[in-house]
């Protein structure tokens, strides 16, 4: 089963097809061509067998002359055997189709996975092995600066993940703070919540921290709503499961409807006014009653 770590990986490079670019460039081993455009691609390659192929993702690389570089994007995050089966396919199927150079590029999450990913595949012709260009956490460049952070959200998120938890991880949170004002808040929800997820327990306590509080230069509107959206959340909830005991224990009957109501209800205001009428009324009705 796909996990969220792995849509939420692959959504960086669907939402940013350059990340693939920037990646290539910061492993050292690619001499990325010059591109004017970087766009997606589709994503299956099959061949004419009836078995299917299908990357995470496909980035290609143009410029004015036609293709420059295709790059499958593989986000591992786990040892999967029948990888080394499927990847050689990847690259002769997708340089057929483009006409162009193609890479293997595989983002991994942990450097065990990494180090097992990037173990030359023999192909079987002599001198032919396919070597994957693979990327752990600690070849995520790091980014620290807020401007950065802003003009690239997505890698930003990377690199969160990656050093957050480091000596100087403040910094790279703090700056993700900035990225995440330039990306719509649903997204930044996901985000953040997958950075929190992917940090060591300190670091994720610095990461509420900063997101809760307004003492870090760059928060964004989008942490304080998120916070102040959570904590509202769970006190009206908290008023609910008050007001729903209250009622048990004097034996008046909660018909489902008026259950989803009051469980439905996110105005504290309201729910307090229900809770101290609920010490004298006689029925459900009577609780809702002007």
């Amino acid at each position: 089963m796909v996990s969220q770590l792995h849509e939420v990986l692959v959504e960086l490079f669907h939402r940013r097809p350059e990340l693939a670019a920037e990646l290539l460039a910061s492993a050292d081993r690619v001499a990325v061509p010059p591109f004017e455009e970087a766009r997606l691609e589709a994503c299956e390659l099959t061949d004419l067998a009836p078995t299917e192929y299908r990357a995470d993702t496909v980035v290609l690389l143009s410029a004015r002359a036609g293709p420059a570089l295709a790059v499958v994007v593989e986000v591992q995050l786990s040892r999967d055997p029948g990888k080394r089966w499927s990847w050689p396919v990847y690259l002769p199927t997708l340089r057929a189709r483009l006409r162009c150079p193609a890479v293997l590029l595989v983002l991994c999450a942990s450097d065990k996975v990494a180090e097992w990913c990037g173990t030359p595949i023999e192909v079987g012709h002599p001198g032919y092995a396919l070597r994957p260009l693979v990327i752990g956490p600690h070849g995520i460049p790091l980014v620290n600066d807020p401007e950065q952070a802003s003009q690239n959200p997505e890698l930003a998120v990377l690199s969160a993940m990656a050093h957050g938890g480091d000596p100087g991880g403040e910094k790279v949170l703090s700056a993700l703070l900035a990225g995440l004002r330039t990306v719509d808040d649903d997204v930044a929800k996901l985000y953040a919540d997958q950075v929190m997820a992917a940090l060591p327990a300190a670091a994720q306590a610095c990461w509420e921290d900063m997101m809760a509080i307004g003492t870090y230069e760059y928060q964004s509107d989008f942490a304080r709503r998120y916070y102040g959206q959570g904590r509202a959340e769970g006190e009206a909830d908290g008023e609910a499961k008050a007001l729903l005991r209250v009622l048990a224990a004097r034996r008046i009957a909660v018909p489902d409807d008026a259950r989803a109501r009051i469980t439905a209800c996110t105005d504290i205001d309201q729910l307090e006014r229900w809770l101290d009428r609920a010490v004298s009324v006689s029925s459900v009705e009577e609780l809702f009653g002007p």
